[in-house]
């Protein structure tokens, strides 16, 4: 379970912001207007575009349409419509609950989807020609991971579902009529009983079932109870579905250890296809049903794996790499309708890239250009519906085709009318060597009002993680900042993503540490532009970038202030509290009862003596990732210490804040930190 950023990152799929009418690419920005900055007044005026799906014959494109709803200060999505020569743009669902995750039938006539509405989440089916819409559910917990049958007559997808053994059973005495007792005890034999988001769960399953597509009714369930599974995939014939699972006594333990499984419906027998010590998942039937795609790793004891492209025969026979020392793990790996190959996205040095692997050779990229290309769906005639952004552009609408990737069209721009005005900060990308030569890149982003014969405040804004990556995707934070008069840099040290395997495991047994000299080093390269004020140099981060700017003001005096968001700063007792033990336990040689020392010299509370920075903490307070614990013991010691610093308490917000309300003000209390400590 990956330690990230979930708050800020506000890259393409991120649900954002918000604004009540749509507009359209082509709006032209007023040249008699006077010049506009993007103020705190737009954050809940932005809306975003995500989950495009295009219909079989490539003519129409579903997609999902975020926005805030202010009055409840949360998130809601409806699902629209757009032809792919970008006319007839139309709302396909009401305001009255959230669709997500709309799919395609096969012929193209259906879209199923789901919605949610006073906290329960169904699935969907709607007719767009007709308007006919059937709820097929009543599910008493959330499905996810929709997908067609071949013929159309059914839905498979996942769900939880709670396993009611008890480990040490009791009965009490029965309690009298009209007694009001205690909540009863909850006993847990797991590693995990509570993840972030959701909080405590039940000891549950995540199994696999089918229902009727066109009347619903009660699901069949096709998994058994004993193991989870994930990625159902249909076989052509459908009589076959294929999954992925870890389907051992220890599980708990086998972290990046799962199998592909191939289930029979008729006999519900489940037959292995992969058998390895790594990770196999998200498997892809080709057309003609005798092939699978799919993607994994051998293990190697790393801190993060990079995950290759294989392929096999349906079978599991004669599985062999197919694309791999790719810069970053293949996502929506998808085939080409003639079984000719697959396509898949990248992660590659800030960007993300379409390619394609054909079958019997080297993959090759399909897209150019400095975008963020995301969530894409393929049509069977070669038609891309994706989300496309870059600095200046949040995520748009776009189709192409595979045969001309170049010819992209601009199809849906939600937030052309609250950019229509707006001077944005300029994005530089910077290319700098660390303390021991190892290449770095970063951007920074000018003020809005940029004059080359002044200078300027900065933030250093870190990123989360640590395995992820910053790209070159707009980014209301930063471009907030920018028309506030800060520069901001934002750098890719090493252990992010983007880079291959060799830059993650530069973090190897040494986190935080190493990274720390890449971030020092970036801050060297933005001086050296002439344009930055030495003395206004301010850093945060969330998350690992909480983790690193705890470390940071331990080991230099040289910002003249801080904020740590929902930071780890004690290994010691984190990994025992948080909601992804496993992993955070595979980061050091060995456990904390074997070498206390080895978790003690990489937190940054061993170094909070140090501190001369002005310091902030911000976390949600029921954060299970990171939990607020780690903050409290932070803030603690610098009140201790008589360091400047403040303790901002987030109510009800998990890791990532659910909340509108609660993401802008953690905006605002950055600004006023740093306005209150500049010097």
């Amino acid at each position: 379970m990956r330690l990230h950023d979930l708050t800020w990152g506000f890259a393409v799929g991120t649900l954002l912001l918000s604004g009540p009418w749509l507009a359209f690419a082509q709006t032209a920005a007023s040249a008699t207007q006077t010049p506009r900055r993007l103020d705190k007044n737009t954050f809940m005026d932005m809306e975003s575009v995500t989950n495009p799906a295009i219909s079989p014959d490539g003519r129409r494109i579903v997609f999902t349409r975020t926005f805030v709803d202010k009055m409840a200060d949360r998130y809601r999505s409806v699902l629209w419509m757009v032809e792919s020569d970008g006319s007839r743009v139309r709302e396909l669902t009401g305001q009255t609950y959230s669709a997500r995750q709309p799919v395609w039938s096969p012929d193209g006539k259906r879209i199923a989807f789901i919605a949610e509405r006073d906290g329960s989440a169904q699935i969907h089916v709607l007719t767009p020609e007709t308007g006919d819409l059937v709820q097929l559910t009543h599910l008493e917990r959330e499905p996810a991971d929709l997908t067609w049958s071949p013929d159309g007559t059914q839905l498979a997808f996942s769900m939880l579902v709670p396993d009611t053994d008890s480990p040490l059973p009791i009965k009490l005495p029965e309690a009298p009529k009209g007694a009001q007792w205690a909540k009863p005890a909850v006993v847990i034999d797991r590693m995990t009983w509570a993840v972030d988001g959701q909080g405590q769960i039940p000891k549950t399953k995540r199994q696999i079932f089918t229902v009727d597509a066109r009347l619903g009714g009660t699901p069949g369930q096709i998994t058994d109870g004993k193991y989870s599974y994930d990625d159902p995939e249909w076989s052509p014939d459908g009589k076959q579905v294929y999954v992925s699972s870890i389907r051992r006594d220890d599980w708990e333990f086998a972290r990046g250890d799962s199998e592909i499984y191939a289930i029979t419906l008729a006999t519900r027998e489940i037959r292995p296809l992969t058998d390895r010590r790594g990770r196999d998942a998200q498997p892809k039937v080709s057309p003609d049903g005798k092939r699978i795609a799919y993607v994994g790793y051998d293990y190697q004891k790393l801190t993060y794996h990079v995950s290759n492209l294989y392929l096999m025969n349906a079978d599991g026979s004669q599985a062999k790499a197919w694309a791999a020392n790719l810069t970053g793990s293949p996502t929506g790996v998808t085939w080409a309708r003639d079984g000719s190959g697959v396509y898949f996205t990248v992660e590659e040095r800030g960007t993300v890239q379409l390619y394609f692997a054909p079958v019997g050779g080297q993959a090759r990229r399909v897209t150019d250009g400095t975008h963020v290309l995301s969530a894409f769906s393929l049509a069977a005639t070669g038609q891309v519906a994706a989300i496309r952004s870059s600095f200046t552009e949040p995520g748009t609408l776009v189709t192409f085709n595979v045969a001309k990737p170049n010819d992209l069209r601009r199809l849906v721009d939600v937030n052309a009318d609250v950019l229509d005005g707006v001077t944005l900060g300029q994005a530089e990308e910077l290319r700098f060597k660390s303390a021991d030569g190892l290449d770095i890149q970063g951007w920074l982003i000018k003020p809005a009002d940029f004059d080359p014969a002044k200078t300027y405040p900065m933030v250093l804004w870190i990123h989360g993680g640590p395995w992820s990556m910053y790209s070159v995707a707009f980014n209301w934070a930063f471009q907030n900042f920018a028309a506030e008069g800060y520069a901001v840099l934002y750098t890719n040290p090493r252990g992010s993503t983007g880079y291959g395997q060799d830059f993650v495991n530069g973090i190897q047994y040494a986190y935080p540490g190493k990274d720390y000299d890449d971030l020092m080093a970036g801050v060297d390269a933005a001086l050296a532009k002439g344009f930055i004020d030495e003395r206004n140099l301010f850093v945060c981060g969330g998350s690992g970038g909480g983790v690193l700017t705890a470390w940071i003001v331990g080991h230099t005096n040289r910002f003249a202030a801080a904020v740590s968001m929902r930071p780890v700063v004690n290994w010691h007792s984190f990994v025992g509290t948080t909601d992804g033990p496993v992993t955070w336990y595979d980061q050091f040689r060995k456990h904390p009862w074997e070498d206390p020392q080895e978790f003690a010299v990489r937190s940054p509370l061993s170094y909070v003596a140090n501190v001369t920075t002005p310091t902030m903490l911000l976390t949600g307070e029921a954060d299970l990732r990171t939990p607020i614990g780690q903050t409290e013991e932070y803030y603690r010691a610098l009140k201790m210490l008589g360091k400047p610093t403040l303790l901002v308490r987030v109510p009800d917000e998990f890791h990532g804040f659910r909340r509108p309300s609660h993401q802008l003000a953690q905006q605002l209390y950055l600004q006023a930190w740093f306005g209150k400590h500049r010097r």
